[in-house]
């Protein structure tokens, strides 16, 4: 694995710093706006807690980006190809979920690919509100089963189902089997919401 979680915390930490400046937000703001306290974002940007996906999700959501795009590498040379000991790493501390970024950093496209590893019996669960920025996703099961709930609607997906989704507010994942879920998540519609004044 080529990062520790002490180096994805550093890079989730330059990323949302980056993105909050980016749009002229405040902590104080961005806090209001996210629903995630304004101690727990300064920590975050500081690299010093490891959030879970829930509140990394929240705040991803209040700054016009997927999740994925926390992840990436600001620095990070374009390239069209991403190789796998290149690609980010990280485990939700909460339910254990492990996620791989797969597209390469650093590329401007509309298009992001994640893989991810649900633990037996996990659940992670969004909370997000409407986005601004509308977010398309399909989750591709590779092998396992997957109850998805967007909304009212709950889709249980099996090997080989692909559920196609638009990410309209709170989303649920949960493993209802006795073995790991590995899915694909691909995601549109990622792109930067307009700047916030505090």
């Amino acid at each position: 694995m080529r990062d520790g979680a002490a180096d994805v915390n550093r890079r989730i930490a330059a990323r949302v710093r980056g993105l909050r400046a980016g749009r002229g937000l405040s902590l104080e703001a961005l806090a209001r706006h996210s629903g995630v306290s304004r101690s727990m974002i300064s920590l975050i940007e500081r690299g010093e807690t490891s959030a879970t996906a829930v509140v990394l999700e929240k705040l991803a959501a209040s700054l016009g980006v997927s999740l994925a795009a926390l992840f990436d590498d600001p620095q990070a040379a374009a390239s069209p190809v991403a190789r796998r000991e290149d690609q980010t790493r990280w485990r939700d501390p909460a339910s254990g979920y492990r996620r791989r970024n797969l597209s390469p950093p650093g590329m401007a496209a509309p298009l992001q690919l994640v893989e991810v590893e649900l633990p037996a019996g996990a659940r992670v669960a969004y909370e997000s509100a409407v986005r601004e920025v509308p977010m398309h996703q399909q989750v591709w099961v590779l092998d396992g089963s997957v109850e998805v709930t967007l909304g009212g609607a709950r889709h249980r997906l099996e090997t080989g189902d692909c559920l196609a989704m638009q990410v309209t507010g709170p989303t649920a994942y949960r493993n209802p089997g006795r073995k790991a879920a590995r899915y694909l998540v691909a995601i549109t519609g990622n792109g930067h919401a307009p700047r916030r004044r505090p």
